[in-house]
């Protein structure tokens, strides 16, 4: 049973689309600024094609859930107002509509493809398979929910129930726990993974880290996610109508924190460069300097080195497109190697 001061499905109804549009403007913002980034000085054969991919289908999944949305919205408060049975409160009721289907069925593809690059970048910065097993154990469990819940809301009348009827609440829960266990998760052992990278290269030297940026960028936006699916369980175990409201929110949340990884990390990488060549050309045009050896070497020949790339993996790195950043020095005779910054992103 739903609170007793929860709110009309007609008003969460409106909030949610509402909401939803100012979110998908942001991600849609930021979605282009990504593709900029990704095709920025770049030929389209050294493009990124993966994350690029991904961030079209992102794009689309994100613009025909808000037009289903709009679309209810006109439906139940302007062309079935009168002529609906129950009015707009019963017509927001109604799972069995085709645009409500059809609206979590895009959700569950958007959450299954935002859940997977989390993982995949878990993978190409750990290098180990074992490590992933779990995580893709869980992606498969949102995967099948999703697809239970999707069906199961398929095959529902008006008669039977609402959203909240038993056979419906069993899948939903167990997706909305899966997809928060299986991102919560991944985005810990991704950052654990930076952490360990940073702090190890923190004991051989005190200069700025390039690790501790992208680390704090991980973490942001795994909380952001992690927090608004956590809020929606809630608020359906607690058979809320607000529930609505988070649920559309999310769509363009899982976009946002896909692009806000690309472009903070991306945009970091442009200052750096921008910094180290300014510092290149004031050393080069001061008397003497090129032909100075220093006193004292800041790093070692064993000095590890990452190669950071505007968005482009391991095999796409190249010379005249990344700068590399020493993060730390490893032990003597020490073979330990670290993942490339580039391919978290």
């Amino acid at each position: 049973m739903a609170p007793a001061h929860d709110i009309a499905l007609d008003t969460a109804g409106i909030i949610s689309t509402v909401l939803e549009g100012v979110l998908y403007g942001i991600s849609l913002f930021m979605g282009a600024t990504t593709v900029w980034v990704l095709k920025r000085g770049r030929k389209w054969k050294d493009v990124n094609k993966l994350m690029m991919i991904i961030s079209f289908l992102l794009f689309a999944f994100s613009t025909s859930h808000i037009c289903i949305d709009m679309k209810r919205v006109y439906e139940g408060l302007v062309r079935y107002r009168d002529t609906y049975p129950g009015g707009p409160i019963g017509f927001f009721s109604d799972v069995s509509q085709e645009t409500f289907v059809s609206k979590n069925g895009i959700y569950t593809a958007h959450t299954a493809l935002g859940d997977g690059v989390v993982i995949y970048r878990c993978y190409t910065v750990w290098r180990k398979v074992w490590i992933v097993i779990l995580p893709i154990m869980l992606w498969c469990s949102v995967l099948a929910t999703g697809i239970g819940t999707v069906y199961t809301i398929g095959q529902v009348t008006p008669e039977s129930g609402n959203i909240f009827a038993s056979s419906t609440a069993r899948w939903i829960t167990s997706f909305y726990a899966t997809t928060l266990s299986c991102n919560f998760l991944a985005t810990a052992l991704l950052a654990y993974r930076l952490w360990s990278v940073e702090h190890s290269a923190h004991r051989w030297h005190t200069g700025r880290s390039t690790i501790r940026p992208v680390l704090l960028i991980v973490i942001d936006a795994g909380v952001l996610y992690s927090v608004t699916l956590f809020c929606a369980l809630i608020l359906f175990v607690s058979e809320s109508h607000a529930q609505y409201v988070v649920l559309d929110m999310i769509t363009p949340i899982i976009s946002i924190s896909f692009y806000m990884v690309l472009l903070r990390v991306g945009l970091k990488a442009r200052d750096n460069l921008v910094v180290s060549g300014s510092n290149a050309n004031s050393g080069a045009n001061r008397p003497g300097i090129q032909n100075a050896a220093p006193s004292k070497p800041f790093y070692s020949r064993q000095a590890m080195q990452v190669q950071i790339s505007q968005f482009t993996e391991c095999e796409e790195l190249s010379a005249t497109k990344s700068f590399t950043s020493d993060i730390g020095r490893t032990s003597e005779g020490s073979s330990h190697q670290y993942p490339p910054i580039s391919e978290i992103i």
